[in-house]
């Protein structure tokens, strides 16, 4: 424990459930005010950027809004941001970005404001890098000593180093030996590259040497023939630590030492330029993070160390010189100077905890306790814990922490759906015979038709509750399920547990058919046709829909029609003939609830009269272009739904622009013409209004084509099922593939979802060979999910998937562990692609 603490200079809490790490912090004159000041860029996993410019928090009045220049939201995560001269013929500095598969840099502009606002900091793109690998970290420098401007180096997460001059790339090449990636940084006095291997050694590799070594494509295509120009790629000089390095730095203050830091997981090591160990520190505590920082005395070098027991200690070489107190542990330390004061420590944590502080004379009273040093009594001990095992065997014994699994639960859920509407709907549903409504005689949308009862019997007691509840339809289209799950959760207390283990009941229910749709008129003529095999005579299907035989035109039973609310009529015709059921409709989804409720009462009917040889199946051909409009529909829905974003946003910004504009004309003192600003105000404004109103009414679409594709989708894998005649676990992971989300997001859609699982499908259980399966194992990473330009290749994925089920390809997710992947596969890289 310190006997000081660090002195809160200025600090805040950077979100909520953001992560950052070491490289997520980076301090510098990043707006080139040119005032020397710096300012605080710090970059978080959940792609945040902010950027701040601190003040004294006791003589800021604004709070975090004063101090936050930025604040810039991005869809991929940032692994690390640094500020350097990353653009040629231009000696500003700029900000490079890390991301898992882009580098990009930026340009921080400031503009002064023309009202109390303050000044306005735009962020705006300079060029950018699409990365083939997954990226782990990267380091910058003036390599090859050409000097003005400074070039980046980016470690993959396979160890290929890649070297960007500003806007081009220039080569890659693998480390020798790679299995993980660790801490890479640039020696400028050197020219060298300094990394920890795997092998837990510290490696140095000069850049000339990478420049001439062997092409890095050589790996990545192992059958071209090798080539012949190029030098293998070896380390200059290597030196064997023993241990995982934590972070290396190179700090360049003076002519007089030329130092290499290395932090370990317990020692910290001083390098000379040649490898040679300068001097080394063993630490009596798990480290976090370090910085080396300029020193008065010359020959020497002070460093910053932050450990595990929220610690940060001053060392100078190897001698601890002060130790201050920090409210939580750092994971990337800096230093910084600001208008107000210089030499402040910028410090920040996983949680985004960001503290600039300095070293006071703030003291902590605590006292470390003294400890008893007389020698243990042997005997003792062991009596003592022969004497603790009994306890914990009496303990054991009688009661545990977690209530013991029963035979009967101390609470029961038990579900009754009645089969009839409540009276409000049925008085609305007599009231709606009578008007005249394009719908026919069905209820409205918003009608409460069922009435549901939970049951649960009370712990202890034996009395039960009742819990009645009403489902309705929320929307004028049927929804693509009828089944619901009721979760109840409730306290078992024990003895060593008082207030109770949390537990969770749940049990299932189906919605009646009636809830959807009515009964009507068949219809002759129809666009999309389904047709049903079994094996057993027909059946009346005035006895399976008893609820709608009533009022059914047919008393044959051959034939029985239904209307949903939407206005879609699905007809069902019996053969008098064969045992084919046929299932028509202009509406492909609407077919989906139908044909679903006709296959389960089908099971139900006859497994009451005892047959146990039941069959049913589809002889196809599988309707999949009726299949592919669902899909079209969707994805133009989603397309019209990005226009909309973008045109809105074009339109915030220049309504934001005009009354800027404007207020600067109203707050001069000399008044001068509007030249029709405000003419352009109101049409810019009604254009705004405009476009939330069709983004408003195309997101409401968009949510019922994602129903209509939920039950086509539900639909086909039906069909699927019925057709190749597949188990229940074969099923599930069918529908899993095709139906891999509930709802739609501005982030993830349906379309790359479902084409990313049916794609791995396809490399996977359902490959054609062996080979390819085990290849497509060993081959990790991919592109970032988002919005396709087109659909042509998930329908052509599908079809594929179609076509290897019904070539006997197998779905099972335990082909994919039992596959043995050659040793050839093992060595492969990740291609990435």
């Amino acid at each position: 424990m310190s006997l000081f603490k660090a002195r809160d200079w200025w600090s805040a809490a950077l979100g909520e459930g953001e992560e950052f790490d070491q490289g997520c912090l980076c301090v510098g004159d990043v707006d080139n005010s040119g005032s020397g000041h710096d300012k605080v860029v710090v970059g978080s996993y959940m792609g945040m950027l902010r950027i701040f410019s601190p003040h004294n928090s006791k003589s800021s009045e604004g709070g975090l809004a004063d101090v936050q220049l930025l604040e810039v939201q991005f869809q991929n995560a940032i692994i690390q941001v640094e500020v350097g001269k990353f653009v040629s013929c231009s000696e500003l500095l700029h900000l490079a970005v890390l991301h898992p598969r882009k580098l990009s840099v930026y340009s921080v502009s400031g503009t002064a404001g023309n009202v109390e606002h303050g000044d306005q900091y735009q962020l705006k793109l300079v060029y950018e890098h699409n990365l083939q690998r997954t990226a782990c970290n990267m380091t910058y420098g003036t390599f090859g000593g050409v000097t003005g401007h400074h070039s980046l180096c980016i470690q993959s997460m396979d160890g290929m180093l890649m070297f960007f001059e500003q806007d081009s790339y220039s080569f890659g090449r693998f480390l020798p030996g790679f299995l993980l990636p660790g801490p890479l940084v640039y020696n400028p006095r050197t020219d060298t590259f300094l990394t920890v291997s795997s092998a837990r050694q510290l490696e140095c590799y000069k850049y000339e040497t990478l420049a001439v070594a062997t092409d890095a494509e050589s790996r990545q295509d192992p059958d071209l023939p090798l080539k012949t120009g190029g030098k293998r790629l070896m380390p200059d000089w290597s030196l064997v630590l023993g241990e995982h390095a934590l972070d290396i730095s190179v700090p360049f203050f003076s002519h007089s030492s030329f130092h290499i830091f290395v932090l370990g997981e317990r020692n910290l090591y001083c390098l000379r330029d040649n490898g040679q160990i300068r001097l080394m520190k063993k630490l009596e505590f798990n480290p976090s993070c370090f910085l080396p920082y300029t020193s008065v005395t010359d020959g020497t070098t002070n460093l910053l160390l932050g450990n595990h027991t929220n610690m940060l200690l001053v060392y100078q070489d190897v001698t601890l010189k002060w130790a201050a107190q920090l409210p939580f542990v750092p994971v990337a330390l800096r230093v910084a100077n600001f208008p107000e004061l210089k030499g402040v420590v910028v410090s920040l944590s996983s949680d985004g905890h960001l503290l600039c502080s300095y070293m006071g004379t703030d003291p902590s009273f605590f006292s470390t306790p003294k400890v008893d040093a007389r020698e243990a009594d042997y005997e003792q001990v062991d009596a003592e814990m022969k004497k603790l095992q009994k306890f914990i065997r009496e303990a054991s014994r009688t009661q545990d922490i977690l209530p013991k699994t029963d035979a009967e639960e101390d609470m029961s859920v038990k579900v009754s759906v009645f089969p009839n509407m409540d009276s409000p709907s049925l008085w609305c549903f007599c009231q709606g015979r009578g008007s005249e409504s394009s719908l026919g005689p069905s209820p409205s949308f918003f009608f409460k038709l069922l009435l549901s009862n939970v049951y649960f019997l009370s712990p202890g007691v034996g009395s039960s509750r009742v819990v009645a509840f009403s489902a309705f339809l929320n929307g004028h289209y049927p929804p693509a399920d009828l089944t619901g799950d009721i979760s109840v959760s409730y306290s078992s207390p024990t003895e060593l547990n008082p207030k109770g283990v949390p537990r969770v009941l749940q049990s299932r229910f189906s919605l009646p058919l009636a809830l959807v749709c009515v009964q009507s008129s068949p219809a002759k003529t129809t666009k999309f046709k389904i047709t049903v095999d079994t094996n057993q005579p027909p059946v009346d299907l005035n006895s399976i829909f008893k609820e709608f035989s009533a009022q059914s035109e047919d008393k044959d039973g051959n034939s029985l029609a239904f209307q949903f609310l939407s206005g879609a009529v699905v007809t069902v015709l019996a053969s008098k003939t064969s045992q084919r059921y046929r299932i028509q409709s202009d509406s492909f989804e609407n077919m989906w609830l139908v044909v679903k409720e006709l296959v389960q009462r089908f099971d139900q009917h006859f497994s009451k009269l005892g047959i146990k040889d039941f069959k049913k199946s589809f002889s196809g051909p599988m309707p999949l272009q009726e299949y592919f409009l669902a899909v079209d529909h969707h994805f133009q829905l989603r397309v019209s739904a990005q226009q909309y974003q973008d045109l809105l946003s074009e339109r915030a910004i220049q309504f934001r622009a005009i009354q800027r504009r404007l207020l600067t004309r109203f707050k001069d003192k000399t008044p001068a013409p509007l030249q029709n600003l405000d003419t352009l105000l109101d049409a810019t404004y009604s254009q705004v209004i405009s476009l939330a109103e069709a983004a408003e009414e195309n997101q409401a679409l968009l949510q019922e084509a994602f129903v209509q594709l939920r039950s086509s989708t539900h639909l086909l894998v039906l069909l699927l099922s019925l057709w190749q005649n597949l188990t229940p676990d074969q099923t599930s992971i069918l529908e899993a593939t095709l139906l891999p989300l509930l709802q739609d997001t501005p982030q993830l859609g349906w379309e790359e979802s479902c084409d990313a699982a049916v794609s791995h499908l396809l490399r996977s259980c359902l490959s054609r060979s062996p080979k390819d399966q085990a290849t497509s194992l060993a081959q990790t990473g991919g592109p970032v999910l988002g919005l396709p330009r087109d659909t042509v290749r998930l329908k052509k994925h599908i079809t594929l998937l179609c076509d290897r089920i019904a070539k006997g390809g197998r779905l099972t997710l335990a082909s994919e562990a039992n596959v043995q992947v050659p040793a050839q596969v093992q060595n492969l890289a990740a291609p990435g692609e």
